[in-house]
């Protein structure tokens, strides 16, 4: 666990003061970083849940280091604590983070409940307050932090909105100060230590009273904190003067101890450790399996297996004899699960390996005991062992390694840069490779790029030959912290390594190495980062030297073509010149005579820079049509003066179709003329617009005006279509022999298509008047044709 010392030197004040970061173990403290100290006077120190040393000022800032040293960030507690000054403050922890809380100058009280989500709270005014409070505490009730203060001997509890008077429930008469206060690990419980030596212990609602102890001494202890009693869920609190430390609680007696040292507590989930310059204790409750089984004559199963597996050792018959009486009780599995749970408590690890023999010693008597309780406390064992050791310095209990999980405490050896032991850890208890080894390597890697007196390449070899391609880990990630310890070259090289180029593209942009960010997402053929990189470029370049790095690329040139073509309608036109691209230019101003003229002359106008376009691209084919379109939209107009109706935006078939549809003939074969529409198409416009008119006299007149270029079955057709068969038949006997059968057949004349056919002796056309003919009216048809096919086939 992590420990902070301030060390004030008498000459140079406490702005010149050494500021020591040290971690502890039971044996010795590890000394992790000296800081020297060159900040504000210093009020108050705490850890926070994220292992962050937070260093309270006088003048209310908070400044937030690592465990090495490493300055992460300041905030700073409101413009009236930095006026004020600060007069005393407290860290604390909640469900939501670490918090602090600040008395100020003006006796006011400022928190913060989370220091990683910043929001300050200025507390009620404790009415006639003049004088700082004998004793003060930050409490967490109903998922709001509170304060509770001492004044004389009126104790107030401030929340977000008033200040209450409260007071303890039979506490012993004749208090006329609170000294010192004690809130529990868990905010459930309070501790108050009087003038009167009294020691009264309740809820932290101060509305029911546990105890009340008289510890018979009156001077204010030096600190009193909670000892948590997870087996007996009994209350305890430990109180230190300057050289005695007394627990006490529900029972009428304290227990006593000396000290050789000055000692602070802390209190713990499961205890308090003691800290002295030359040691550190902890102060516990025996675990129930212990007691069992180390108590003096004890003769609970865990004990006797114990000594049987020594007899055994020792290759006495004793052995024997404790066995038997444990089977004969039926308590062997309980012995050999107080032995494992014992062995769990244990610190020593000589202690440890004779419970767990103890253990392994009597499962060989037990035909089925699970053997799962034992190889997991092997392996917890083994690793709490490691991180107990004093080169490492996390002197975690078992019960603390439960609470806090495998994965935190390889947190908190990442933490601490032991890399190593956190992946031997991982390939021994043989965690998932995301979860376990890639993430500690690429925390290691993380902490390489920081190494500044390594080379770049050396640094970029060293990380990938370490990672490879291990899964789960991400050089975008380590490049990205590279790049924010302004070693933008290294960062460029481990993202050669990055194979998502949807990782490696954002983090270039952000190191304003946009070419190289366009190379790779082309590489990667994903349109979408091409896209992100070509609208970041355009907004940083300015538009020569964009459109010179486009013509560069012709991927990205062709993309951002597409992308103008629906968006920016001018940049693909100054794109098209830049390049001299005058095919498409001509095109561009094709689409733009539509889509942003409606005045005809301004449409005109486009179409006539198109086709000027065309012609230096030596595209006369197009120039010709843009040409004869200026002319129909010239035309069109004209039409629309003289004969009214819609004429504009119509192609040329439709205007010839609209002007016979309007009985305007002659001006529309002039227009065909004009246009030189090929005679087999004005037939075939005219045949359909007079059809559509049911105009038939003027259909057959326009039939006999001179010969059909497309022949007579398409007005047959156009007959039909129009359900008119009386017509129809004009036509049919018109049509060529060729097609004769067929126009018989359209207007049902299936007898007379027979005899074509016959005389034809075609025999496609004899089965297709044979397909046509059905039932009893056809038959005789039917019977004629098949003579026809038998007399074929006798010739």
């Amino acid at each position: 666990m992590p420990l902070a010392s301030l060390l004030v030197s008498t000459s140079d004040g406490p702005w010149g003061s050494g500021l020591d970061r040290v971690s502890s173990s039971e044996d010795s403290l590890r000394n992790l970083s000296p800081l020297q100290w060159k900040s504000g006077p210093v009020v108050s120190l705490g850890w926070s849940a994220e292992e962050e040393l937070l260093c309270v000022q006088e003048d209310g800032a908070v400044l937030v280091y690592g465990l090495h040293g490493d300055f992460r960030r300041h905030f700073s507690m409101g413009n009236e604590v930095l006026q004020n000054r600060v007069l005393d403050a407290r860290i604390f922890h909640t469900e939501f983070g670490s918090g602090v809380a600040i008395l100020t100058g003006a006796h006011r009280f400022t928190l913060s409940a989370n220091v990683g989500d910043l929001k300050l709270r200025r507390m009620p005014e404790v009415p006639g307050l003049q004088s700082a409070p004998s004793c003060w505490t930050a409490l967490c009730q109903d998922r709001v932090a509170h304060i509770l203060l001492a004044v004389g001997p009126d104790l107030y509890l401030l929340d977000h909105a008033a200040c209450s008077a409260v007071t303890p429930p039979g506490l012993a008469p004749g208090v006329s100060s609170f000294l010192q206060m004690a809130v529990s690990f868990t905010y459930r419980h309070l501790a108050l230590f009087t003038d009167t030596g009294y020691i009264w212990m309740g809820t932290a609602s101060l509305k029911e009273k546990l105890c009340e102890f008289n510890c018979n001494i009156r001077a204010p202890p030096k600190q009193m904190v909670w000892c948590s009693r997870p087996r007996s869920k009994e209350r305890a609190v430990v109180v230190a003067w300057e050289r005695r430390l007394m627990v006490v609680g529900d029972a009428p007696e304290s227990i006593q101890f000396v000290l050789d040292e000055d000692s602070y507590l802390v209190p713990e989930l499961d205890g308090v450790r003691i800290f002295s310059h030359s040691t550190h204790e902890f102060l516990h409750e025996v675990p129930a399996a212990s007691e069992e089984i180390f108590k003096i004559a004890s003769m609970a199963p865990g004990a006797l297996l114990l000594e049987a597996q020594k007899e055994y050792e020792k290759e006495s018959q004793k052995a024997d004899e404790y066995l038997r009486e444990i089977q004969e009780l039926g308590q062997l599995t309980q012995a050999v699960q107080q032995c494992i749970e014992a062995a769990g408590h244990e610190h020593q690890p000589d202690m440890q390996k004779s419970l767990l023999r103890a253990a392994s010693f009597g499962k060989c008597f037990l035909d089925r005991f699970p053997p799962d309780s034992f190889v997991h406390m092997c392996q917890d064992l083994r690793v709490l062992n490691a991180v107990r050791d004093y080169h490492i310095g996390i002197p975690l209990t078992y019960s603390q390694y439960k609470q806090l999980t495998i994965q935190v405490l390889l947190d908190r050896l990442v933490l601490r840069r032991l890399y190593p032991l956190a992946i031997q850890i991982c390939e021994y208890l043989r965690l998932p490779e995301v979860q376990g080894v890639s993430r500690i390597l690429a925390h290691w890697a993380c902490y390489k790029v920081q190494q500044k007196d390594v080379s770049d390449e050396d640094v970029a070899r060293a990380i990938n030959q370490k990672l490879g391609d291990t899964p789960g880990v991400s050089y975008s990630d380590i490049a990205a912290r590279a790049y924010g310890c302004g070693r933008t070259e290294l960062a460029i090289k481990l993202l050669e390594y990055e194979p998502r180029s949807g990782e490696q593209v954002p983090l270039l942009l952000k190191m304003k190495r946009s070419k190289l960010a366009l190379s790779k997402a082309i590489e990667s053929g994903d349109t979408d980062l091409v896209f992100t990189v070509l609208l970041h470029l355009k907004n940083e370049l300015n538009r020569g030297d964009f459109f010179m790095t486009l013509r560069n690329q012709p991927m990205a040139l062709s993309l951002y073509r597409q992308f103008c073509k629906h968006q920016e309608l001018e940049t693909l036109k100054d794109l098209y010149n830049q390049d001299d691209n005058h095919q498409e230019l001509g095109s561009f101003h094709i689409r733009a005579s539509y889509a942003a003229e409606e005045r005809i002359e301004g449409r005109v106008a486009a179409l006539q820079t198109a086709a000027d376009a065309f012609y230096k691209a030596k595209n006369e084919f197009a120039a010709k049509a843009t040409e004869d379109q200026m002319r129909l939209l010239r035309l069109q107009r004209r039409l629309e003066d003289e004969l009214g109706g819609q004429f504009l935006d119509l192609s040329l078939h439709d205007t010839v179709t609209t002007l016979i549809l309007g009985g305007h003939n002659k001006r529309a074969e002039q227009l065909a003329r004009d246009f030189r529409i090929p005679d087999k198409r004005l037939w075939w416009l005219k045949l359909t617009a007079l059809a559509d008119l049911e105009d038939w006299e003027e259909l057959e007149k326009f039939s006999k005006s001179k010969k059909s270029p497309i022949g007579y079955l398409p007005f047959v057709e156009i007959c039909m279509k129009q359900h008119n068969k009386y017509e129809a038949k004009k036509y049919a006997s018109r049509v060529g022999p060729e097609q004769k059968v067929k126009a018989l057949l359209l207007v049902g004349d299936v007898a007379q298509a027979a005899d074509v056919a016959i005389e034809h002796r075609n025999e496609a056309e004899l089965s297709l008047v044979l397909s046509h003919c059905t039932g009893a009216t056809d038959g005789a048809t039917a019977d004629k044709i098949q003579r026809a096919r038998a007399q074929a086939q006798k010739k």
